[in-house]
């Protein structure tokens, strides 16, 4: 019974799971805390991944793991494999300036045509969150620590990397020094940064250059979907294990999520976390020049196509704040108010938005009346305003031509029985919600069990793991939600 690890280092944590590499049936668990912020030295997570294995047993018996992280973010390395400063991670918008001058440049000083220009190279419209745009503010901000930038990693590459024994000179915990070449990622991640070109897998030097000034660096060498990017030390994994534990490609969050829920074209996930997102796998990735859509690559080969905004489970949190209340009392309140709040509306901006690209944004709550003037009303009317962004994510999607067949709601915030009864109203359709799971590091973990058995025989297919749909919540249109919604998103 060979094992395999799945790795989540996301935004909150680092999560891992064990699996039986034939059957997908868990074996254990462990999990450690990020630190806050849109900044974070990766030694933390590093820090975390370790305290995360010895909680899960330690990973010596694993025959082999993958990575799923954080998509975005700038990680800068110097010569010796030292961090040049604190990684910028996806969810920092001090970039939103150098995103907009990057899209006018590569317009010739037309904003659209730019925009337009950079969806057709790398499937996607710049904003704060993408690596180039971080690249292009160190550049013009810190230009001494530009200058000292030997290679550029995503957050899973780095982990990966040191995960193989690779780190800063000098390191203890980095046995095989600082060899920037061994870094590795997958496409996924890759498409990503604003200079991969998934459509023809290859990195655009003149994209790098436009915002660094230099395409001197280091990126990560680009494995396939069930190739192995190194093998792990026998100090992190796999000592046990005749040959060391695989390294697979790893993938970001979301392709690895896609991964863990078994999608394939005509599925959409929506996803209520730190971020939200409505992903869909295609054939191929669009070039949406309007930005509503991000084309980057998933797991296995297709496209992964994603609306995303800023504002998601967090807006659930401010309400708890706002009304002192749990979890479960919040969601108590929101139901004893009507579809729509009677007229009250949050548009729910809270953190600037991504999509749309409102980096400055702030929220706006509209309708107030004594009526209105309810915590039940108010309660309703966040939940309901998260949920309205999220569906003109979908509408954004459907206006590409992507296919909608089977539409799964995940994510924490997916657990509310009022996010669970609201979302069917505002969708208008019905909606799978899958058993919880950590879903990225459950794809990772199937992806590890792929490139073990694509070592012993090429043409391995990803394995069947199953996914089971909980519960089926039966569409429950309710027009009057999205009508306000829209009525007043743009006055935000």
């Amino acid at each position: 019974m060979p094992l395999v690890a799945g790795v989540d280092t996301s935004t909150q944590s680092c999560k891992i799971v064990v699996r039986d590499a034939e059957t997908g049936a868990l074996v254990r668990t462990g999990s450690a805390k990020h630190p806050d912020g849109t900044e974070v030295d990766p030694r933390h997570w590093w820090d975390a991944f370790q305290e995360a294995a010895a909680a899960a047993g330690g990973l010596a018996d694993v025959a082999a793991l993958s990575v799923g992280g954080q998509q975005h973010g700038m990680v800068t390395l110097d010569a010796d494999g030292n961090v040049v400063r604190p990684a910028l991670l996806w969810n920092d918008n001090r970039s939103a300036p150098s995103a907009e001058a990057l899209i006018t440049e590569l317009g010739d000083g037309d904003r659209a045509a730019g925009a337009q220009a950079w969806a057709d190279a790398v499937g996607s419209v710049l904003v704060a969150s993408l690596t180039v745009t971080k690249l292009r503010w160190l550049h013009d901000n810190e230009p001494e620590n530009a200058a000292r930038v030997a290679a550029v990693a995503l957050p899973h590459d780095w982990l990966s990397w040191r995960i193989a024994g690779y780190g800063p000179a000098g390191d203890p915990t980095a046995p095989l020094g600082p060899q920037l070449d061994k870094l590795f990622t997958d496409r996924s991640d890759a498409s990503g940064t604003g200079y991969y070109d998934a459509a023809v897998g290859e990195y655009r030097a003149d994209l790098l250059e436009r915002a660094l000034g230099r395409t001197d660096v280091v990126l990560p060498r680009v494995v396939g979907a069930a190739e192995a990017g190194a093998v792990a030390h026998p100090s992190v994994a796999g000592s046990d294990v005749d040959g060391g534990a695989l390294i697979g490609p790893g993938a970001g969050d979301n392709a690895g999520a896609s991964l863990g829920l078994g999608m394939t074209p005509g599925d959409i996930a929506i996803s209520i976390g730190t971020s939200g997102v409505v992903s869909a796998v295609a054939p191929k990735r669009t070039a949406d020049g309007s930005g509503a859509i991000n084309g980057f690559a998933d797991a296995t080969g297709n496209a992964l196509m994603l609306a995303v905004t800023l504002n998601a489970a967090r807006v659930v949190d401010a309400a708890r704040e706002v009304l002192d209340v749990d979890f479960d009392e919040l969601a108590e309140l929101a139901l004893q108010a009507p579809p729509g709040s009677d007229g009250l509306v949050l548009v729910p901006y809270l953190e600037g938005e991504r999509t749309p690209n409102r980096p400055d944004a702030t929220g706006t709550l509209h309708g107030i009346r004594l009526a209105t003037s309810t915590r039940p009303h108010l309660a309703r009317a966040y939940i309901e305003g998260m949920l309205c962004g999220l569906a003109d994510g979908l509408d954004a999607l459907r206006a590409q031509g992507v296919s909608v067949e089977r539409v799964m709601l995940i994510g924490g915030a997916a657990q509310s029985p009022a996010v669970q009864q609201i979302a069917p109203q505002v969708f208008g359709l019905p909606i799978g919600i899958p058993e919880p799971g950590e879903y990225v590091a459950d794809g990772a973990a199937r992806q590890a069990a792929w490139v073990l058995a694509a070592a012993g025989d090429p043409n391995a297919v990803a394995p069947a793991w199953s996914t089971t749909i909980a519960t089926t919540l039966d569409a429950d249109p309710k027009p009057v939600i999205r009508e306000q919604y829209a009525a007043v998103r743009d006055l935000a």
